[in-house]
């Protein structure tokens, strides 16, 4: 069905983004300045709130607002994997929570060995998600999620873009900016969604062309 199609790739967009963030931090990480043993406690703390964001993003994806609840709902064979994906998220938020500790208790420096393994443990455990997402839930999904399931899910997503879009448009607005032609998609316009909420029973048009 090319509705779980573009859902899934529309998913994939969201890995990837997370992927490149975790990659350019690693590179932060690895590039810090081994003086002593300790970091600077500023120094730390801008790569912490750093990998926090990318953390905040992971629990704010599509996937877990819309794919997730949807695979909860269609049958109790994906509980087993989701449940280990709770579990990794659990361990990359402990990490996360390692590494700000670091940064608290280094008012004069922060103990660099300490707060690095933390924030690869972090950066692990988001890379070790995102593999089983993609090898693992994806092609559960594929399965398990049947017929207007998707079309529900496609139509969240897309309520969720187009708000997600007239926000933007109204702090660009705000500072005299347009919004660029270039933020519509060229194959779901959201304004052609009936903005009134995500109607898991009724198809999005450009969707019906799809099934």
């Amino acid at each position: 069905m090319l509705t779980s199609t573009y859902t899934l790739v529309a998913l994939s967009v969201e890995q990837t983004t997370v992927r490149s963030a975790l990659q350019a931090l690693a590179r932060e990480l690895h590039a810090l300045p081994d003086e002593d043993g300790t970091l600077a406690p500023g120094q730390a703390a801008q790569l912490c709130a750093e990998l926090r964001q990318v953390v905040d993003d992971c629990h704010a994806r599509k996937l877990d607002k819309f794919l997730v609840p949807a695979l909860r709902r269609s049958s109790a064979a994906a509980d087993g994997l989701l449940h280990d994906l709770e579990q990794i998220g659990h361990s990359a938020g402990g990490a996360l929570a390692a590494a700000e500790a670091c940064v608290d208790a280094g008012a004069r420096g922060v103990e660099r060995d300490r707060f690095v393994a933390a924030v690869e443990r972090c950066i692990a455990a988001l890379r070790c998600r995102l593999e089983r997402e993609e090898h693992e839930l994806f092609p559960l999904a594929r399965s398990l999620v049947r017929g207007e399931a998707w079309f529900a899910i496609a139509n969240q997503m897309l309520a969720h873009d187009a708000v997600a879009r007239e926000h933007r448009g109204a702090v660009r607005r705000g500072r005299g900016r347009p919004e660029p032609a270039e933020a519509r998609h060229p194959l779901f316009d959201p304004s052609r969604h009936e903005a009134s909420g995500p109607d898991f029973g009724r198809r999005h048009a450009t969707l019906s062309m799809l099934h």
